[in-house]
């Protein structure tokens, strides 16, 4: 699972996870950034694209390293 996390003052405003595969938000500026940025569906397939380009590739790699360091 891919997450981007947006933080103001240490509390999370907005957040894209790529198992709801949309913005959502936590405060009432991030629920209306939310709302804006969930608008573009480019902004939306390079967010979901981020789950294949950093997590898929790398996932094996980050198992190994976690079982051999156990």
């Amino acid at each position: 699972e891919y997450i981007r996390s947006y933080y103001f003052n240490k509390m999370e405003v907005i957040r894209f996870s790529s198992s709801v595969g949309k913005y959502v938000g936590f405060t009432e500026q991030g629920v209306k950034n939310a709302e804006y940025w969930n608008k573009d569906p480019s902004d939306l397939s390079a967010m979901r694209a981020q789950k294949e380009a950093y997590c898929v590739n790398n996932i094996q790699n980050w198992y190994n390293t976690a079982l051999t360091k156990s």
